[in-house]
Formats: C-alpha cells, structure tokens, sequence
C-alpha cells in the first residue's frame, strides 16, 4: 500500500480519536464532575447572563459575564460548547467571544431556554462533531481528485514538488513602500507562484503586513483570492488591512462578533440597508411574534398547550429557514463581486461557495492548523500559500494516541518538510535585540536580525532564580495543575520596584494552576494568561513564570521548547524570567537560556529582594 493511502487512513482514525477523546473529556457525568471539568479549565460555572438577543440566522445569542475569575485558556472563539443548567437538558451552541471575564456565545435552539438566567447555569466545551464530520469527508473524497491527490503526496514527499526558478527581477509597484528585501521578496514569490509556496514569519517579523501587500499584488493581477486562518482573530487581522487598503472584501462565518472596521465587509453589513434585508427584517418582526405567542405557554402547561407551543415554535423555524434562503440568495452576487473571500477554514466550508474557483488560497497560522483542516479548504483553489511559524506552538490535540501517530503536525511543518519554495522573513520589529538574541540563535540559526532602532539601551531581559528558596511547585486547590506561589510573591515585588506599569505589563505561564492563583492577586489591569493564549499577541512587559521546581528536576511540558519560544518573544521592552535553576539548568535548552541571559541581560536571585512587601 502506498504511503500515502497508509496515511490517509492513519489521519482519518486520528480525527476519530480525538473526537472520542473530546466525548470523554468533556462528558458531565457521574465520572466527571462539575468541580473536575472547572479545574480542567473545560467548563465556566456560574455565569451571569448579561444580554439576550437574536443574531445570525436568528439564532438565540447570549452575553455573559464570569462570577469569578476562572481557567479560560481552552475556551477560544469558534469553540463548540454546551449550555447547561442543573436538571436541565443542555443546549449546544458556539462560543462566538470571550475576552477576559466577559463573552458571548449562540445556542442552536428555536429560543432562549426558560432556564437561561437561573441560577447555576454554565457553559462548557463540546465535541465539535460538525467539524471532525467536514474534515473526514474531505479526506475521503482526495483520492477522487488526481490534481488534490497529487498534492497529497508531494506534501508527504511520496513524488517531489516543483522548485520554483530563481525570482524574476519583478516590476512589481508595491502599495506599502517600506517593505524590507526579505520582505519584497516573499511578495514577489506570492506573485510568481504557480503551485505552492511556504512564507516563514517568526515573531515580530511583520508576517501580516508581508501578506496584505502580496494579496494586493495578486489582485492587480485579476485574481481572485481565498483567505483562512483557524482562528477568527488572525482571519480578522487580514481582512481588517485589507479593507484599510479599500480591497473588495468579503468576511464570512461568525461576524457577529467582528469589529467596526470588519463589519460593513461581511455580507450582513453589506446588505444592511438593501430591499432584500428589509424583507428579512419584516420576516424576523412575524418570526417574533410567534416567539412570544409561544412563550406565553410557560413551564406547566398541558397537552393542548403544548402542542400549540410546538405549533408556533414549528411557524418560528419556518421562517426561519425562509431567512436563511433569502440570505444565501443574495450572498451569492456578493461572493462573485469580491476580489477576497475571508473566514476560517469551516466558516468557509459552509459559506456554500464550493462552486466558486479561486486563483490563490493563503492560508495563514498554517503552524497551528491541522492538516485535515487544511484540506477543507484546499481544494478551492490552484494556487497555494501557507504562512506561519512552525517553530512555535503546534495545532492542539487532546487524544495522547492521536500525537503519537503526528496529529499535531501542522500543514506548515508537513509542507516546510518537503516543499523548497521557502522564504524567510529575516528582520524583527518587535523586541529589543537582547530580548529577541536567544530565540533569533536557538531556533532560526542566527538568521534573524533586528530592526534599526530597537537596540538596547540598558537591561531588556532578565532571570530571577528562586533556586535554595523553598518556592516549589505545588498542584492547586483544584488537585491538578500546577502552581508556585514563591513566584506569585516575586512577581508583585517586580510590579513595585520595577514600577511596571498595570496596562503595560501582562503576566503569562505554562501551567493553568498559575494563571489562575495570578488573577486572584495580582492587579486587574495586568493581563493575565497561559503562554497558548498568548500566541501571537505582544506586550511592552512580560513576567513569565515557569512554575516548575522540585528536587527531580522534572519539568514536564517546559520540555516542548516551541512553547517557550513563544513565551520568551511576546516581550516589546523587557522581559522577567521566574524560575529554579536547580530543576530547569540541567535541560540543555534552558542551560543555553541561562547563559545567554549571564551574557546580555541580568541574572538575579530571590535574595536579592525584599520579600516582605
């Protein structure tokens, strides 16, 4: 059997896996109680409802706010959740928002449940089996398609890719005139391109930026461009340059949480004052009135009742679906109209514009998106870029067997394996040059430079070793994740003699335990966060606590260095590094680490503070 046949099917039982996985995680039964899925970080609990409303589709929308300062890190936008109340049957929905300790999430529901704002409702993730099912039939349907199969097996280098020829001396005139060369360059390559080419923007090095110019470029050709990422957060960044740069764009999928930039650009912003959306908005007045003739009927009630409640609900869904027809109608002269199409790779799937070809599909955040998901949208276009890191953190997998057999390898680590077509983005405009030294020598081979300006002037980077202190790592209230509170302390007395300001200072750590126990004491105004919810964000300060000490020495996942790649990168000024050196120095990597801090920052020990503050 061909390799390539082998790992087909070796994809397909990974997602089956990690959907099991998601079924068992996530379950709220006798084996999973509501404390251990809070202490996991896999469900919210309580939440105070702070709006209701009627959005996409009509479909029941929700504003809450945390009681609590809670684990959040998994709960990212886009994610599939349940709706739960206590001897409730639970509601599954999508979490549309969360930032902080304020969100809002649809439920997939005729209406808003009675219970909706009783005491003791939460919210908690869900097995996404809308997307597991588009990522198997997509996989399925590959060996149908010679053109798509034959890309199959140049990414896993069953047959080789084309290398691209030496650039042309292009006479591109670029939009954004302060491009550096490494920069132009992947322009120009985009441009060029006739298969498949591979933009390597480490952190800091203007990745965005590089790609709205080479978007524009391929629109002056008279292509038409497809847009993904799998986040919202990175497709919106995309179309929100886009737009600046007054590009035909259209944002599909969840707009209900876009910003004002963004939403004159999706199709309900575009239709918002046409004939065919006051049609729409006469249909959603009739479909109200049903709606509050249903709910006159409240709780108890008997059969006759209930059946003209399930009368009414039935008329509510009618015209519903009667919107949802008028809406994909008129979406379809939008789609032809634009020069982009943007949205997630599922938010695109289900767009319903698999009968629109398109010149160039970019896929961006390629480092953190599953190759099954990659293959959602891949079969859109003829022309291929992906962008990305993969030198920071990979997609995320919650089955151990399905990381074993490289479920987690994203699109761009497969393609970076096989495809030549690569070009570096060489210069960072993020960081002091002290800050960015490590990461630029340890995982880009010293080829990353820093831009002018950014050179120190005075100490940008520095470790503060608890080593011999007796500040050990200890698991939480919750039993699980880890937590130091020797660092917590060391954290508050570098606020205060560092005079870092709150707004421009975030504390960021591995481990859930910490971020946790760090929103219960340190400033409001600081931002708080696991370094996998930090990816791709950036701050004038960072406090990084590393957590980990114990005479072992064990360190456990500080052993994925990508993630901390990730962390020792989101610092603009200056950088604050807790840790033991007793349990992380005998790591190669962080022995490296401590020595080049030795070398160009400031090595300090506990004792040097005064802990008493």
């Amino acid at each position: 059997m061909p390799v390539t046949d082998t790992h087909l099917k070796k994809l397909i039982q990974c997602i089956d896996l990690e959907e099991k996985e998601q079924v068992k995680k996530y379950s709220l039964d006798q084996q999973h109680s509501l404390k251990s899925l809070k202490a996991e970080g896999l469900a919210i609990h309580p939440l105070i409802v702070t709006r209701k409303n009627f959005g996409y589709a009509d479909y029941p929308e929700i504003s809450f706010r945390l009681a609590f300062p809670a684990e959040t890190t998994l709960f990212r936008d886009g994610a599939a959740i349940e709706c739960f109340c206590a001897g409730e049957s639970a509601i599954k929905g999508t979490l549309l928002h969360l930032d902080g300790r304020s969100g809002e999430f649809r439920l997939y529901a005729p209406d808003f449940p009675d219970w909706i704002e009783d005491d003791g409702v939460g919210i908690k993730l869900a097995p996404d089996q809308h997307t597991h099912a588009i990522m198997k039939q997509v996989l399925n349907d590959l060996e149908n398609n010679k053109n798509l199969f034959e890309l199959f097996r140049q990414l896993h280098g069953e047959i080789p890719f084309k290398e691209m020829e030496s650039l042309k001396n292009s006479d591109l005139t670029f939009s954004n005139t302060r491009l550096n060369e490494s920069q132009r360059k992947a322009v120009i390559a985009v441009a060029e391109n006739e298969h498949l080419v591979v933009l390597h923007g480490p952190p800091g090095t203007g990745k965005t930026t590089t790609l709205i110019e080479a978007i524009i470029q391929l629109i002056k050709k008279g292509e038409k461009v497809l847009v993904t990422a799998p986040s919202n957060t990175a497709v919106d960044n995309i179309a929100s340059g886009l737009a600046k740069q007054s590009v035909k764009i259209l944002r599909v999928g969840n707009t209900t949480k876009v910003n004002d930039t963004i939403f004159p650009f999706t199709p309900e912003g575009k239709l918002q004052n046409s004939r065919q959306q006051k049609e729409i908005k006469q249909l959603k007045i009739q479909a109200e009135e049903y709606r509050k003739m249903a709910l006159k009927y409240k709780r108890n009630f008997g059969k006759a009742e209930k059946e003209q409640r399930n009368l009414l609900f039935k008329e509510v869904k009618n015209i519903r679906s009667e919107i949802k027809k008028l809406q994909a109608y008129n979406e379809e002269k939008l789609f032809a109209e634009a020069d982009v199409i943007a949205g997630t790779p599922v938010g695109i799937y289900d767009a319903g514009i698999n009968n629109i070809r398109f010149h160039t599909l970019i896929i961006d955040e390629a480092g953190q998106c599953l190759e099954p998901l990659a293959w959602c949208v891949i079969p859109f276009a003829d022309k291929f870029v992906l962008a990305g890191d993969h030198l920071q953190l990979p997609p995320t997998v919650l089955s151990q067997e399905a990381k074993q057999m490289n479920f987690d390898r994203s699109i761009l680590e497969i393609a970076i394996g096989s495809c030549k077509n690569i070009y570096l983005l060489d210069t960072q405009y993020r960081m002091r040059s002290a800050i960015a030294g490590f990461s630029g020598n340890y995982f880009y081979n010293g080829l990353l430079k820093t831009a002018a300006g950014l050179d120190n002037n005075g100490i940008h980077i520095s470790f503060i070793d608890t080593a011999g202190s007796g500040y050990n790592e200890m698991h939480g209230n919750d039993g699980m994740s880890l937590q130091n509170e020797g660092e917590l302390k060391i954290a508050r007395v570098l606020i205060a003699e560092e005079k870092l300001l709150p707004e421009q200072t975030a504390f960021i750590s591995p481990y859930n335990g910490q971020v946790t126990a760090a929103k219960e004491q340190l400033q409001s105004s600081i931002r708080i966060s696991t370094i996998d919810s930090f990816q791709g964000q950036e701050h004038g300060n960072i406090l990084l606590s590393l957590v980990r000490s114990n005479d072992e020495g064990e360190i456990g996942f500080l052993k994925d260095y990508r993630r901390m790649n990730v962390a020792i990168t989101r610092a603009k000024d200056r950088l604050f590094v807790i840790g033991d050196s007793a349990t992380i120095g005998a790591d190669p990597f962080f022995n490296a680490f401590l020595t080049y801090v030795e070398q160009h920052g400031n090595y300090r020990t506990v004792w040097e503070f005064d802990m008493n503050q």
